[in-house]
C-alpha cells in the first residue's frame, strides 16, 4: 500500500474541499471494505484519503413523506434490521440479508455498496475497467464465467451492488454533494457503462460524495431473489428485484431489474411487459423470466447465467406477489 495523507472532516463541505478535481488523487473512506483492498493491490493509489465517518448528517434512517431517507453511512446491518425498512421494503432487506459476513454487515455502508468498484479480476489486476491489454479485450476469449451477459461490450464487468437492483425497482434517488453544490439523481441513472478507458462506471465526479438515498412510498409488493455459489461471504452470480403494483389481482404496473448480469443494474422492460395486466401465476412468472433473458448475449464461459437469471426473475415475482 502506498503512503497517503489522512483527513477526517466533520461536514460534507469540509470533505468536498479536501477532494481533488481529478480522479486518482483522493479517495473517500466510509466502511473501507472495498477501498482498502484496492489500495493494498495498488489498483487505487490516492495521495489523500478522506474519511467521512465523522459526518453525522450522513447517518440515520428516517421517514420522509410516505417514503424513507437513508443516510449514506447507514450500515448494511442497520438497514436490514430497521423496522420501517422491514415493513415497507422487503426487497432491500432480502438484498441486505444476502451479505452474510458479520464484518461486512457491520462495516459496509449503503453508500459504499452503491459506489464500490467492479469485482472483475482483470480490473483488480490492473487491466482497467474495459479489461484490455494493448488495446485488445481480454474478457470475450478469456476467463469470463462471472462476467456480463447483457450490454455487449466493450465493458464486460458486472455491477457489484447488492442493493442497487432493489433501489431501482423501488424508484429510489440518490443525493450527491460536490464543489458545485447538491444534485439529485435517480438510482437508475447513477450507473454508466464505460465506453473507453477514461470513463467511470457511475456519474460521481472526483470531488463529489453520495450523501443519502431517498426511497419513495407506495412501492407496492416487492422482493429480491439472489443466486449465490455459496451462502458464506460471496457476491451473487445473478439477482432479480421486482416491485409490483396490483389492481385487484392483476398487475397494474411493475419494475423488474436484474443484478450482476451487466455493467449496470439491468432493467427488463420485456419482463415488465409480460407481467402488466396479468394475474400472477407460476406460468406468468415463468413467461416473465423467459422474456427477461430473451436478449442475453452470454460469453464463452457464462451461459449458465442465462438460466439463473430466468429463474431469479420468476422466483422474485412469485415472492413479491405473496408479499413475503
Amino acid at each position: 500500500m502506498q503512503a497517503f495523507e489522512y483527513a477526517s472532516p466533520t461536514t460534507k463541505e469540509q470533505a468536498v474541499k479536501l477532494m481533488a478535481s481529478s480522479w486518482g488523487e483522493t479517495e473517500i473512506l466510509a466502511g473501507g471494505t472495498d477501498l482498502i483492498s484496492l489500495m493494498k493491490d495498488y489498483v487505487s493509489t490516492p495521495r489523500r484519503v478522506v474519511d467521512i465517518k465523522g459526518i453525522r448528517e450522513l447517518s440515520g434512517i428516517a421517514p420522509k413523506g410516505a417514503g424513507l431517507r437513508i443516510g449514506a453511512l447507514v450500515t448494511i446491518e442497520q438497514l436490514a434490521n430497521h423496522p420501517l425498512v422491514r415493513q415497507r421494503y422487503p426487497a432491500l432487506v432480502q438484498a441486505a440479508d444476502g451479505m452474510t459476513s458479520p464484518q461486512i454487515r457491520a462495516r459496509g455502508t449503503v453508500g459504499g455498496d452503491l459506489c464500490q468498484r467492479p469485482r472483475c479480476w482483470y480490473y483488480r489486476a490492473g487491466f482497467g475497467l474495459l479489461a484490455q491489454d494493448g488495446g485488445q479485450p481480454l474478457v470475450p476469449d478469456g476467463e469470463n464465467r462471472y462476467h456480463a451477459i447483457f450490454g455487449g461490450g466493450p465493458a464486460y464487468f458486472v455491477n457489484p451492488s447488492s442493493l442497487a437492483p432493489a433501489l431501482i425497482a423501488l424508484g429510489a434517488k440518490v443525493r450527491l454533494f460536490g464543489a458545485e453544490g447538491p444534485r439529485e439523481v435517480a438510482v437508475a441513472d447513477f450507473f454508466l457503462i464505460p465506453k473507453d478507458s477514461s470513463d467511470r462506471e457511475n456519474v460521481l465526479k472526483p470531488n463529489e460524495i453520495l450523501t443519502e438515498i431517498e426511497v419513495p412510498g407506495g412501492a407496492g409488493r416487492n422482493a429480491t431473489y439472489e443466486v449465490r455459489q455459496k451462502m458464506a461471504l460471496d457476491w451473487p452470480l445473478v439477482a432479480a428485484a421486482v416491485a409490483l403494483k396490483l389492481e385487484g389481482k392483476a398487475v397494474k404496473s411493475s419494475r423488474v431489474v436484474l443484478g450482476h448480469v451487466a455493467p449496470i443494474p439491468w432493467p427488463s422492460p420485456e419482463a415488465e411487459e409480460a407481467l402488466n395486466g396479468k394475474t400472477i401465476s407460476e406460468q406468468v412468472a415463468a413467461e416473465a423470466g423467459e422474456a427477461a433473458v430473451r436478449k442475453a448475449q452470454p460469453l464463452s464461459g457464462n451461459r449458465y447465467k442465462v438460466q439463473l437469471a430466468r429463474t431469479a426473475v420468476k422466483r422474485a415475482i412469485l415472492q413479491a406477489a405473496k408479499g413475503v
